[in-house]
């Protein structure tokens, strides 16, 4: 990844909703979601919504590849209680991807740990001894030539999770730079998209949903 060149697209990022305590918008892929290190990677999706929001915060994100709904606080208060919905996994993540070849089965779980491959970062792996426990239900939505489009709930949040346990079944995502190979990763993308959130409302309690279409 030494040749990597950071080369956001430009453009405001679409707001699917705002209210007192909630921003959530539409991600594009390549645009990180906070700061990266160095100057070049100053320009993110935090960065472009202070401009009209100055006092959004973080709650979660999602890869520089990965487009889709991202939801971010507007006070310290819904902040911390979107975070401990997030922490207690009591929000709902639904990510469409397509990945190489045709699983066996048409849904399952993976049920791998996973933990960060230190020589070769930001990689991860799968690791019974080290890894953190990670869990991810999948389900195969229809075949497209030599590929499958698949729905994916991650149980857990760990970093490239989903990412990782395509790659363990043997059917890694298409496009992705860091665990593809040959004709899978020659894809304009990393086909990675998070289609839906659903969250309870901070201050209201509300549940509510939010949809972004996928864009491949």
């Amino acid at each position: 990844m030494t040749d990597f060149v950071y080369a956001p697209p430009p453009g405001d990022p679409k707001i699917l909703h705002l209210d007192d305590d909630l921003l959530v918008v539409e991600k594009p892929s390549g645009l990180l979601t906070v700061p990266g290190r160095g100057e070049d990677k100053a320009d993110c999706l935090i960065a472009r919504l202070r401009v009209q929001h100055p006092q959004v915060l973080l709650v979660h994100r999602l890869d520089l590849d990965t487009s889709g709904v991202i939801v971010f606080a507007l006070t310290p208060q819904a902040q911390a209680h979107l975070g401990k919905q997030f922490e207690e996994r009591r929000t709902q993540k639904r990510y469409i991807a397509l990945i190489a070849g045709h699983p066996i089965e048409k849904k399952g779980r993976v049920d791998l740990p996973l933990c960060v491959d230190w020589p070769n970062r930001p990689r991860q792996k799968v690791d019974p001894v080290e890894g953190r426990p990670a869990q991810t239900d999948w389900r195969v939505l229809r075949t497209e030539g030599e590929n499958s489009r698949v729905a994916l709930k991650p149980i857990t949040g760990r970093s490239h999770q989903l990412r990782v346990h395509m790659l363990a079944m043997g059917h890694p995502i298409l496009g992705d730079p860091l665990y593809a190979e040959g004709a899978a990763r020659d894809y304009p993308r990393l086909m990675l998209h998070a289609e839906e959130l659903r969250l309870r409302q901070p201050m209201t309690g509300d549940a509510l949903t939010f949809r972004s279409p996928v864009p491949f």
